[in-house]
């Protein structure tokens, strides 16, 4: 009955839109992206499907990450959480990224910042925590694969954080203050400024909370840097670094509760890249360094012995980009390039009392080099042609050929029909080859191939749009662990067999308000964790005068917190509102609350969410 509900109001949305008067405010959607193509391009010619979720949306839920965003804005993509503030790592953890079905936990799903790889080196995965909202200028996701243009790791879609800068001469500050329930506080900054050719951005943040269970504090910091210089029209260089740390409690599941278990995790990366843009041809060069390290005490359980030492591992990814694009001829765009990564990983066990190492887990290094051609070429004015390559070389799973190719129909004016079918893999991870009982040295990639076609069309000058996808999803070699000879062992023998259909749209009725929805739904052949059945969301957004209201209400069904040994699937409903008032030209309080309706439920098994919670604050802006 709720997904009728929600069906019926999204289609009442829909032909309400045909009967409204042209709104000469009305402005068009953004249709410049960089992620699919690594060039600036008109999304209306590029095959893949590329969601992009701007800097004022990102802005108006006052959250400290994006995540919690992209989940409601993006159809198909679905974030899992376990409490009011923090993701953590390890067991229990949260922050996976499902797309269509393929999650991040298993290091699937591929974040990106500017571009640059994000992931732990050991395990494989994204660390969720680091992903602040300060930094973002807007967010891009590719719904399916990019492993032609970014490699292991994309295989089922890519989430690229674009940072902020300065583009005028002068100086910018923001501030947000938050506090609310369960003695959760919220702080973030960012200062830019450009003089001339010269730009900076300083961004500093830090948040914390009690959560909804004892022992499950969390409090963390973070800071992020940029420096660049615009040295003429068409040449651009800058570095950034970015440092993310938390200490984090876990009280184990409530089926399993712990004791004394604590995580302090370091993450960040630095980089450093050189642009040149000249029209016809633009590209980059770039190094960057992504760093970590983890402490964690696992704890113990009742009437167990408490752990005396402590997990302790490190990490980094070093890669060296190079690509450039170019139109050799009218209708023409030639993509080329070349990456190389160095991928390190170090774990032992460390004693708690005097800090000595009791184990030595393992140390490795991985080597990653690959190149890439992405061709794009314009027929006729109403149909383009994509075909892309790359071939990968690791230095333990082998050589990966992986091909991609699509066509784009502009059958109407602002509307395009699109084709795509595309591999995506992931390289087998140093933890999944070398450590612990199952570690096999001889795993080979997992592969998945993505059969996709979608309708995309915008009405009322901009006013109105609507988007239509179906794809479907066969993977293989998928690394589970199975007994063999009487033992555990990472082996190459799942599969992944997913389809499904995405649907969004949004509509500015007037100068005030705006209404946005979308819903996805997937069937797995393989029932999958944190991957749900059905997904759906309707926001609304009203400004007027002093005034800003935006609510959301998001339902979920089909999602399922344990598949083994019995499966077990929840469905609840979300009503999100966040209100702000301008006090002042530079100074806005706001007030928001989630899950309004109290639901009672579950993403991570055993962790429930917390039932209605409320917090407010201030927005400083000089």
């Amino acid at each position: 009955m709720k997904t009728f509900i929600f069906a019926t109001a999204m289609m009442l949305a829909s032909a309400g839109a045909t009967y409204a008067q042209r709104d000469t405010t009305a402005h068009r959607l953004a249709d410049v992206v960089v992620t699919g193509t690594r060039s600036t391009t008109d999304i209306r010619h590029l095959p893949m499907t590329v969601s992009v979720v701007d800097r004022r949306r990102l802005e108006e839920s006052q959250r400290v990450n994006v995540l919690p965003t992209l989940s409601e804005q993006v159809p198909g993509l679905f974030v899992t959480s376990r409490s009011m503030m923090g993701y953590a790592v390890s067991d229990g953890a949260a922050g996976g990224i499902s797309l269509r079905g393929l999650g991040s936990s298993a290091g699937r799903i591929m974040v990106l910042v500017d571009g640059h790889p994000q992931y732990q080196g050991i395990f494989g995965h994204s660390i969720s925590d680091s992903y602040q909202s300060m930094m973002a200028d807007r967010v891009e996701v590719v719904r399916g694969p990019a492993s032609v243009l970014y490699g292991s790791n994309a295989m089922g879609g890519v989430v690229n954080i674009v940072t902020r800068k300065m583009l005028a001469d002068g100086s910018s500050t923001d501030i947000n203050l938050g506090a609310g329930s369960y003695g959760t506080f919220q702080g973030e900054f960012t200062n830019r400024v450009r003089r001339g050719g010269l730009y900076t951005v300083v961004s500093g943040q830090y948040g914390r909370s009690d959560n909804n269970r004892p022992h499950f504090g969390f409090e963390q910091y973070g800071g992020y840097l940029k420096i660049g210089y615009d040295f003429s029209p068409h040449w651009t260089a800058y570095a950034d670094l970015n440092v993310t740390h938390f200490n984090s409690e876990y009280p184990g599941s409530t089926h399993e509760p712990l004791e004394g278990a604590e995580q302090w995790i370091t993450r960040g990366v630095a980089s450093a890249v050189v642009e040149n843009h000249y029209g016809w041809t633009s590209g980059a060069i770039s190094v960057y360094h992504n760093f970590g390290s983890h402490k964690i005490n696992d704890g113990y359980g009742p009437g167990e012995q408490p752990q005396t030492a402590y997990f302790r591992s490190d990490d980094a990814l070093t890669g060296f980009s190079i690509y450039q694009s170019a139109t050799l001829f009218e209708g023409n765009r030639v993509t080329v390039g070349l990456d190389y990564q160095h991928i390190y990983g170090e774990a032992w066990n460390e004693d708690i009392l005097t800090g000595d190492v009791t184990a030595d887990i393992g140390k490795h290094r991985e080597n990653e080099v690959a190149g890439y051609v992405d061709f794009r070429q314009d027929l006729f004015s109403w149909l383009t042609l994509d075909a892309g390559v790359r071939l990968d070389h690791h230095s333990q799973s082998g050589t990966q050929w992986v091909p991609q190719g699509g066509l784009v129909f502009r059958v109407v004016s602002d509307g395009e029909l699109k084709a795509m079918v595309a591999k995506g893999f992931r390289n087998p991870t140093i933890r999944e080859m070398y450590l612990w009982h199952p570690a096999n040295a001889s795993l080979r990639p997992e592969e998945a191939v993505s059969y996709e076609l979608s309708w995309k069309h915008r009405l009322m000058g901009g006013a109105f749009s609507y988007g239509l996808n179906l794809f479907y999803v066969n993977g293989d070699n998928i690394i589970q662990t199975a007994m063999v000879d009487g033992r555990p062992m990472n082996v190459n023998t799942g599969a992944i067999e997913n389809c499904g259909v995405e649907a969004e749209l949004a509509w500015r009725a007037n100068r005030y308000l705006s209404l946005n929805g979308n819903y996805s739904y997937l069937h797995m052949h393989n029932k999958v964790l944190a991957s749900p059945e059905h997904k759906a969301y309707v926001g609304a957004d009203y400004r007027r005068g002093r005034w800003t209201l935006a609510a959301g209400l998001q339902y979920i069904d089909g999602l399922y917190t344990q598949v083994d040994p019995t499966e077990v699937d929840e469905n609840f409903l979300l009503l999100n509102v966040t209100a702000g008032y301008r006090v002042l030209p530079w100074l806005n309080l706001w007030a928001k609350g989630e899950n309004l309706l109290a639901q009672k439920y579950e993403i991570n098994y055993g962790y429930p969410m917390p039932k209605a919670t409320f917090m407010g604050g201030v927005n400083i802006s000089i």
